[in-house]
């Protein structure tokens, strides 16, 4: 099967997709949201289509926010790349069948970003990279091309770094969940909330329906 590639010139993955409805209006908020152990069951290094599993909830939050007007942006460290692993190729025909499993229940992202980056990995991607979580360049960049307003945007998360990106670029708040990483890192995500950045805890991603920006 063969799948296109979204590589940019950095090496970063980023994909857009087709507004939905009267979307794509510059100044909305964004979800953004991790996909291993947040929309989707968390496997080791996920690579393989088979595996991907919907988080229940996942489909229906996706849906609603874009069904709002609320760009849905999915950002993903892929550090299985950098160590050698699987490439990219597993990586694009794995998140076409996430794609696809979304699309049978009407739900779609606005956009999608990977970073393959990491310190221990192999060349070329053995290095930090700003656009790694908890860097905030994928976001930074989601934000610039899609017109987003980041002080207006949430993100959901298992781990302390997304929660991290989100509060370096901006955002209004992240949703901690406890599945994947989640469990083992509450108490660090916990430490994170302050006057400008609000942590709310949930179970799953399908808490996000309960989030400020999805409210009437």
């Amino acid at each position: 099967m063969s799948e296109t590639l979204y590589l940019e010139s950095d090496g970063i993955w980023c994909r857009t997709f087709p507004p939905a409805g009267d979307g794509g209006v510059a100044g909305r908020a964004a979800l953004f949201l991790d996909r291993d152990g947040v929309v989707v069951e968390e496997v080791h290094f996920l690579h393989r289509p088979e595996d991907v599993r919907l988080v229940p909830g996942a489909a229906s939050v996706v849906a609603e926010a874009r069904q709002r007007g609320i760009a849905v942006v999915l950002t993903t460290n892929q550090s299985g790349i950098a160590r050698g692993l699987f490439g990219w190729d597993a990586f694009a025909v794995t998140q076409s069948r996430l794609e696809a499993l979304l699309a049978a229940e009407q739900a779609a992202f606005d956009m999608v970003l990977a970073c393959p980056f990491h310190p221990d990995g192999n060349p070329p991607y053995r290095r930090e990279h700003p656009c790694r979580k908890p860097q905030p360049g994928m976001l930074l960049r989601a934000a610039e091309r899609l017109g987003l307003d980041l002080a207006a945007s949430w993100v959901v998360g298992d781990r302390v770094r997304d929660l991290e990106a989100a509060r370096a670029a901006g955002c209004a708040g992240g949703l901690h969940v406890l599945t994947g990483h989640g469990p083992g890192e509450r108490a660090d995500a916990i430490l994170l909330d302050c006057p400008d950045f609000d942590v709310r805890l949930g179970e799953s991603v399908a808490e996000a329906h309960a989030l400020p920006l999805l409210q009437p």
